[in-house]
């Protein structure tokens, strides 16, 4: 069983939930408890997991992009935001921050968002581990090196004590790394991104981040065909993708649910929601989102989810 992990979800930006923020989640679930019977623990987690939506008892997080593909082996992850900080994190305290794990972190592309949390990763200054930095893009290695460069931060990448090595992956070869044939695609995005698909032992996962995905209907259909499980850039709603953020280098849910229905894809996870977004605002899209599938092709069993931090999907 493959388990994928996602430690940061949102685009663009990190998001802090604020106090009152906060504030209006309590007021919303003691409102809709007036008329029920919450007088034990019990009582509480029901009225909770059946009276409440999702946007009232929790949140869709906000760390930027971060998500691990986890087989047991070495570890696989996609993009280093802000969420890297907690996947190390959970490593150190889950007692297997051994001293000769293998981290392959492969990079979509070079923007802030998507390689800002690597300084604060730990188990990159432990000497022993080796980490794996995977990109398309020529400037991968001087990227890094130079976020952590004086102004931008004081502790340079030379002083963490891991080996790190960066590779450069040529777009439309398959490559073997870390147990899997992985190949990477190039997208429309500012700069240009690329997406990944994995596959191992029959299970196929893509990882598609940051991208318009405009007139390549056919180039996407083949790369994202058969996937088990579709992580896809959804952070517009289909009126902000055409109209007032057009050429963003971002993508919509509509477009998601329609290239997988056109691609045979089995589980589609929205993904790289809008910081100016809401909890509330995120989980009607999903709504939104699911309605639409059921319409576009009541006879499909395509699954969709909507990634928050912290959610784990078996694939």
């Amino acid at each position: 069983m493959i388990k994928v992990c996602f430690w940061g979800t949102r685009g663009s930006l990190p998001v802090a939930m604020t106090a009152d923020t906060v504030r209006a989640k309590l007021h919303r679930a003691l409102k809709t408890a007036r008329n029920f019977d919450i007088g034990t623990d019990e009582a509480i987690e029901t009225f909770i997991n059946e009276q409440l939506t999702f946007a009232d008892w929790g949140s869709y997080g906000g760390n930027t992009s971060c998500v691990e593909i986890r087989d047991g082996g070495e570890y696989v992850i996609c993009d280093a935001g802000s969420g890297l900080r907690d996947f190390g994190n959970f490593i150190m305290k889950s007692g297997r921050a051994k001293t000769s794990s293998v981290y392959n972190i492969f990079i979509s592309h070079l923007h802030w968002d998507h390689i800002h949390g690597f300084p604060f990763f730990t188990p990159a200054f432990i000497p022993g581990n080796r980490v794996h930095i995977y990109g398309c893009h020529e400037a991968l290695k001087e990227a890094f090196i130079r976020q952590q460069e004086a102004p931008n931060f004081p502790v340079p990448l030379k002083v963490m004590r891991a080996a790190i090595d960066f590779h450069i992956l040529e777009p439309g070869k398959e490559h073997e790394i870390a147990g899997y044939k992985v190949t990477a695609m190039k997208q429309t995005h500012p700069g240009d991104s690329f997406g990944y698909c994995f596959v191992k032992e029959g299970k196929k996962i893509v990882y598609s981040s940051d991208s318009e995905h405009k007139d390549e209907a056919e180039h996407l259909a083949a790369f994202f065909k058969d996937a088990d499980l579709l992580i896809f850039d959804a952070q517009f709603s289909l009126l902000d993708a055409i109209d007032t953020k057009e050429d963003w280098g971002h993508s919509s849910n509509i477009l998601g649910v329609e290239l997988s229905h056109r691609a045979n894809v089995r589980r589609l996870c929205l993904f790289h929601h809008e910081p100016a977004y809401s909890d509330e605002t995120i989980e009607q899209l999903y709504r939104d989102t699911v309605e639409f599938s059921r319409l576009v092709s009541p006879q499909t069993a395509l699954k969709v989810d909507i990634a928050y931090d912290g959610l784990e999907l078996d694939v």
